[in-house]
């Protein structure tokens, strides 16, 4: 779904090279303050964050939902992951978008259908086509690998629990570096009734979805606000900005198009516009567009 970077973010953290082959976008002291609106940024920092739509899975010989994918980015830029998670047959997490094997993988067939030691005969594909080395990852290695590296926006499709998924990322201990994408208020209250410390990535596209989220008890600062696949008016972003609440606007798609049709400065546009995070298909792109 498109509200991937879906992961968010202040544009308060600036980024910073951990490595001299690394970038680092992890959080500063605690979650809420990572994934949270700071107005007067340093002139320094990028115009705005960047959030890869399923991991960077448009770049040839790079799958999405890949960890060798965002390993990959991480060292081209400050970057946020957004991914899928779903269940096999033997309830193990696994990092994939499609309920079926078809489209990204060797294999066929549904998910669901297998367990986790069959999918070890498969190799993850390219959105080309193109077979690759590379395994289909497992929840728990995603977040290993991204610990000091990155910070995530967590897409968790049908057949797999929050519930799980939080046991997960406390597990990991990713609660600092991990929001939790939402479609809808309920999941949204639900998140937050399960593990009020953890940030949640909610569709706010006009004043009656931030209404309707707060009425559940959702605060302010536990909120990243996804504001659709266009831009939203300039009193939406003011309205999010006076709360503190960061948002995400969704480029993949028609505003990616729209950029490499008219140039990639069309990005810098949106920044200055209001987004604070650009969930998006051309991650290297917008970097090149918002870096300062």
């Amino acid at each position: 779904m498109i509200h991937k970077y879906a992961l968010l973010i202040g544009l308060s953290v600036g980024f910073a090279a951990c490595s001299p082959k690394t970038y680092t976008n992890i959080p500063a002291g605690n979650g809420p303050e990572f994934f949270s609106y700071k107005a007067n940024q340093a002139t320094q920092k990028p115009l705005a964050k960047i959030s890869a739509h399923r991991g960077g899975g448009d770049l040839k010989g790079y799958p999405e939902n890949c960890i060798e994918s965002f390993d990959y980015l991480a060292k081209k830029l400050p970057v946020i992951i957004e991914c899928d998670i779903d269940l096999t047959k033997d309830s193990v997490m696994v990092m994939m978008h499609d309920a079926t094997l078809d489209r990204t993988t060797t294999g066929t067939g549904k998910l669901i259908d297998k367990n986790y030691a069959e999918l070890a005969a498969y190799r993850l594909e390219d959105n080309m086509g193109n077979v690759t080395p590379y395994k289909i990852p497992t929840l728990e290695q995603v977040l290993m690998w991204g610990k000091g590296k990155v910070a995530f926006t967590l897409d968790v499709k049908r057949n797999v629990s929050f519930d799980k998924v939080i046991d997960m990322v406390r597990k990991t201990k990713m609660q600092d570096y991990v929001a939790i994408i939402t479609y809808n208020a309920q999941d949204a209250a639900k998140i937050n009734k399960l593990d009020p410390s953890l940030m949640i990535s909610v569709t706010i596209r006009n004043r009656a979805e931030y209404d309707r989220l707060h009425e559940l008890g959702i605060p302010d600062n536990r909120m990243v606000a996804f504001v659709g696949v266009k831009e939203p008016d300039a009193e939406l972003y003011q309205f999010l900005h006076q709360k503190g609440i960061a948002c995400i606007l969704g480029t993949l798609g028609n505003l990616d198009k729209q950029a490499a049709a008219k140039g990639n400065q069309v990005y810098r546009k949106f920044a200055e516009n209001g987004a604070d995070i650009m969930s998006t298909d051309r991650p290297l792109e917008v970097w090149q567009a918002v870096k300062k």
